[in-house]
């Protein structure tokens, strides 16, 4: 296959993704749900302290960002096995890391994305100073993809378990321990009038990292799981 083929296979994955969110738009919606509802309900059992709550609002909207992302994490493969469509990834003539990106950006663009879009209407409910909104956008945007691609490698080993959502839960939250420490960081600067270059360089710098070696850990997961 050439390159053409590659990419005609690769949009034609993504479209299908697209295509069943459409068919089960609960699967997309229920994250951004509970987003707004810890969001909503935090201000009620805190207080509507705008000291506090300025000050807890980065951590809040990060900790809600990545345990909406293990919200249905364990479907990101499941339907697929289930169907034999994973088995056609594995035997597919096109590299199973570029499938597995594929299925990394679909993720992103379904779950990532709109919680990106989200995030002012979430600083606002949480009275995060303005200041602070730009940061909280860039570390979102750098940090969701992160959060897609470790999720589809925890879906990815625990894929051929009955219940792998607990499993899952367990395998990845320490990864997430050190995104959240340098996303909250990077706010917290901005708030206190210093510059957060340093944080968000190092989020890209992980973007990066995870993007790259993170479709080799699905592949060969999935070739494990499927085997």
């Amino acid at each position: 296959m050439n390159k053409a083929s590659y990419r005609s296979l690769v949009v034609a994955l993504m479209q299908r993704d697209f295509k069943v969110a459409m068919r089960r738009k609960s699967d997309s919606i229920n994250p951004l749900l509970f987003v707004l509802m810890v969001v909503t309900l935090f201000p009620i059992a805190v207080g509507p302290s705008h000291e506090v709550l300025g000050r807890i609002a980065p951590g809040v909207i990060w900790v809600v960002a990545l345990l909406a992302s293990l919200l249905g994490s364990e479907r990101l493969f499941r339907d697929d096995y289930l169907d034999g469509s994973l088995e056609q990834m594995v035997l597919s003539p096109a590299p199973l890391e570029l499938l597995a990106l594929a299925k990394i950006s679909s993720h992103w663009l379904l779950s990532g994305l709109p919680l990106v879009i989200l995030s002012p209407f979430c600083a606002l409910l949480l009275k995060l100073p303005i200041e602070g909104w730009l940061t909280l956008m860039l570390t979102l945007l750098l940090g969701t993809p992160i959060l897609s691609a470790m999720t589809a490698i925890g879906a990815a080993l625990t894929v051929s378990l009955g219940r792998g959502g607990a499993l899952l839960s367990l395998l990845l939250l320490p990864l997430f321990i050190p995104l959240l420490i340098f996303a909250t960081a990077a706010v917290d600067s901005s708030l206190l009038g210093m510059p957060a270059i340093g944080q968000l360089l190092f989020l890209a710098g992980f973007m990066v990292l995870t993007l790259t070696l993170a479709p080799l850990a699905v592949a060969a997961a999935i070739k494990v799981s499927v085997n």
